[in-house]
């Protein structure tokens, strides 16, 4: 790991002074850190923003969750009331990778990270949620780029994610046995104006699958999700998984997530 700088922030105006020159935020640390540790990135400046009160806890509306960004996965799959209003997402959260993993890490490093197989990005998209920056406002759906890459800017700090109250909506993930990455995970929602289906780990990045939106749309069942046809062009191929199976491993997961609405 080469030399860094670190600077704590005590709020968001002062975290975004300080990211000068080749800065990121630090919340949780682990994406960041290993990826330092393999020299897979290194920046000159690091900024802990975990001490930033306004940035953790969650608000529920009868329309909508807000969650700070510095808030762990282990807080939001504790949670009575986003068990209550939207219960995939707590199953989604405590199935994150290990305790240790659930009780550092945090919703605003893992989608600001965009990981190709993390898990909270499909709820990002099949929830209709809004990240809310220092900045502005940015819709799920313009907001993952591809491959570890957002819509961020310099300087842009996540401070909270809000996510839509849906009708129905279930997270089925076939995880790799060692990391519990997602080899593929499939979050589906059914929400008054239609039905969205997000992918994760299956390619380069989340994305919405509008084969299955489209049956699921006329026909919200499990025996509905066997009519689609899923393309494995552009899915990952690797030693884990061929894109062939990935394809067919993203019917099941979405048969097994709607099974579960």
């Amino acid at each position: 790991m080469k030399n860094f700088n670190f600077k704590s922030a005590s709020n968001t105006k002062e975290a975004s002074k300080l990211a000068s020159g080749r800065a990121t935020f630090l919340a949780g640390g682990m994406s960041i850190l290993p990826a330092m540790k393999l020299r897979l990135a290194a920046y000159t400046h690091l900024i802990n923003i975990k001490k930033i009160k306004s940035l953790s806890g969650i608000k529920v509306s009868s329309k909508s969750i807000r969650i700070g960004a510095a808030t762990t996965h282990a807080a939001v799959a504790a949670s009575k009331e986003v068990g209550k209003s939207i219960p995939s997402l707590a199953i989604l959260a405590d199935g994150i990778g290990d305790p240790q993993v659930r009780n550092r890490g945090t919703i605003g490093g893992s989608i600001a990270n965009n990981d190709p197989a993390a898990d909270y990005p499909s709820a990002c998209l099949a929830l209709k949620a809004t990240i809310h920056t220092n900045k502005r406002k940015i819709a799920a759906d313009k907001f993952f780029k591809g491959m570890f890459e957002t819509d961020l800017k310099k300087g842009e700090l996540i401070e909270s994610v809000e996510f839509e109250v849906p009708e129905k909506s279930a997270y089925a993930k076939f995880p790799n046995p060692a990391s519990r990455y997602a080899l593929v995970g499939v979050f589906v929602a059914k929400q008054k104006d239609g039905v969205r289906v997000a992918v994760t780990g299956a390619a380069s990045s989340v994305f919405r699958s509008k084969e299955l939106e489209s049956v699921l749309l006329n026909n919200f069942s499990p025996s509905a999700v066997d009519k689609a046809t899923v393309s494995d062009k552009g899915l990952n191929s690797d030693i884990h998984a061929s894109a062939e199976y990935r394809a067919h491993i993203i019917k099941s997961m979405a048969r097994k997530a709607v099974s579960s609405c």
